[in-house]
């Protein structure tokens, strides 16, 4: 379906919408395979398998099948073999009146198959105050939250003199002898680094995380 097309696509690969076009005329059927094509940046692209007029057939549906594509109706309707092939074939089969409609629901599919650009987001910053030993666990750095909030699953940076020595995942965080999933501004924790322990009194552990955030065909092409 245009909603789960993309689970179809190979990462690392342009990805393609393949479809196949059915009008009452030629003329809007082309407008409308036209509107479409525009909607083709370097990263996602619409082929326009087979344009035609009238009725979608059973012969469309196959062609659908065969080419991994979904059909679109501009003022047409499928025939009773087509409905019976496109379920037995799990050929999607969108119908519009409307052009404008059409190319929405195809710029969303298109957009839903891009690539989510990665953002970082600081959650807060912790100072180290004192240093702790612990044998079997390594350096556990007593700090005080001085703005935001640490997290438990969030990745951490140790800034010495405001230059980046280490990035990596926080072992464990603990208030007093508890463990704690986050320790917001103003509280004391501990906090265990995993695989480092050249922890120093006055580093600063900037905790953050990143996400995936959805982008669409216009900041794509701007990018």
């Amino acid at each position: 379906s245009l909603e789960d097309f993309m689970a179809q696509t190979t990462p690392g690969q342009k990805r393609m919408l393949n479809l196949v076009i059915k009008g009452d005329q030629g003329g809007p059927a082309e407008a409308l395979a036209d509107a479409l094509a525009q909607l083709s940046n370097e990263e996602v692209s619409v082929d326009v398998v087979h344009r035609g007029v009238g009725a979608i057939t059973e012969s469309d549906i196959l062609l659908a099948r065969a080419a991994g594509a979904i059909i679109i109706g501009f003022h047409v309707r499928p025939d009773n073999n087509a409905r019976a092939a496109a379920d037995r074939e799990g050929v999607e089969i969108k119908l519009y009146k409307i052009i404008y409609e059409a190319v929405e629901d195809v710029r969303s599919a298109l957009e839903g198959m891009l690539r989510p650009e990665e953002k970082e987001v600081i959650l807060g910053e912790a100072e180290v105050r004192d240093l702790f030993k612990v044998s079997r666990v390594g350096v556990i750095a007593g700090c005080s939250v001085r703005n935001g909030v640490i997290n438990r699953t969030g990745r951490v940076r140790v800034i010495r003199d405001g230059v980046e020595v280490y990035d990596g995942m926080i072992a464990s965080l603990r208030r007093f002898k508890d463990d704690a999933k986050e320790v917001r501004e103003g509280f004391e924790c501990g906090i265990g680094i995993e695989n480092f322990n050249d922890v120093k009194v006055g580093d600063v552990f900037e905790c953050y995380r990143k996400e995936q955030v959805a982008r669409t065909l216009a900041s794509a092409a701007t990018a």
